[in-house]
């Protein structure tokens, strides 16, 4: 396995390996079962996925699903290239990285919110009732956020960009 100092062990595992795995499985699951299945996935419901669905929700989630296909692919491939084209440049490779996880991040914050306040309100504060896509967009995306903002401060890691005095950054 090609050594990733700027996302040793832990940090590794989650962004390079468990998220973009994560990530794929809506637009296979639509390709499996049909838009759908995703569509009634996205709030948790006892009702059967509708057979039909609207033209519009039916591209909606279609297009969300390919939303999910790109970040499987920039997180697979754009992490790797980082990786490998900057392997003797660890503050440029965690630089970079800092660019894709800050943006996940601010984006974690927004789909958190938003995710939340348009959940029915009878299943909001009942976590034991979500399924299995409301975990993921809840509480999955929380521990996705809190290890970007632990990999941001250091937590169990080198820094080798953030963090650094601006003299260390301009030798290094």
């Amino acid at each position: 396995m090609t050594q990733f100092d700027t996302l040793p062990g832990y940090y590794k595992f989650i962004f390079l390996y468990f998220e973009p795995i994560s990530e794929v499985g809506p637009l296979i699951g639509s390709l499996m079962y049909g838009p759908s299945w995703f569509y009634n996935e996205l709030t948790p419901s006892s009702e059967p996925p509708p057979t039909d669905l609207d033209p519009r929700a039916a591209i909606a989630i279609w297009q969300l699903s390919i939303c999910y296909l790109l970040l499987f692919l920039i997180q697979s491939f754009g992490y790797r290239a980082v990786r490998d084209t900057l392997k003797n440049n660890l503050a440029g490779q965690e630089r970079i990285m800092g660019v894709f996880l800050g943006s996940l991040a601010m984006a974690d914050i927004v789909h958190l919110t938003l995710t939340f306040i348009n959940l029915p309100q009878e299943s909001k504060y009942s976590p034991s009732e979500w399924n299995t896509t409301t975990h993921g967009n809840l509480t999955v995306v929380f521990l996705l956020h809190v290890s970007r903002i632990s990999w941001f401060l250091g937590v169990g890691r080198t820094r080798y960009y953030f963090g650094q005095s601006v003299r260390a950054q301009k030798t290094g």
